[in-house]
């Protein structure tokens, strides 16, 4: 019996992915992803923002332990505009089925050590999910042990985005 590497086991995933919903998208790297986040909460609240608009939110969801992160998350976010208050969404629990679903593949981030992601489910831009695939034959202790490294080197201190995985 042959084994599947790990780019077919990937590529098999997406694709089962798409065929459930998810889009699927290329991000290479961390500006890709923060532009990404802002297109998808700009599709999901209905609105346009401005590039200052958009660090101000960015920013908001910098910092705080785990359960303030998901608060977050859960929470509106009541952005001033020059016209107004509105409330920016992240998530939409009431109607989850329209939320944002995406998949990604070999996210590069740059930190201490240059980290690539297997497979990232991304909703409303953000990347919530990481998957570590690993070839048959492999133990699943070296997945752990490589998202274990990447919470120490990527997730940690540099991106917020990634703060929430």
């Amino acid at each position: 019996m042959s084994t599947q590497s790990e780019a077919v086991l990937e590529e098999q995933l997406i694709k089962q992915l798409v065929e459930n919903g998810y889009e699927s998208i290329v991000i290479n790297d961390e500006k890709d992803l923060n532009a990404n986040f802002k297109r998808q909460l700009e599709k999901l609240n209905k609105i346009s923002l401005t590039d200052d608009e958009f660090t101000r939110i960015y920013n908001h969801l910098d910092g705080g332990s785990k359960f303030d992160k998901a608060k977050k998350l859960r929470d509106r976010y009541a952005l001033e505009r020059e016209d107004g208050t509105v409330y920016i969404k992240f998530l939409n629990q009431k109607d989850w089925c329209k939320n944002l679903f995406q998949v990604s593949n070999q996210i590069t981030i740059q930190g201490k050590y240059e980290n690539r992601y297997d497979v990232t489910l991304l909703i409303n831009g953000l990347p919530l999910v990481q998957i570590e695939l690993k070839r048959r034959g492999n133990t699943l202790k070296e997945a752990f042990n490589q998202i274990g490294r990447y919470m120490r080197h990527s997730y940690k201190g540099l991106l917020i985005i990634f703060k929430f995985l």
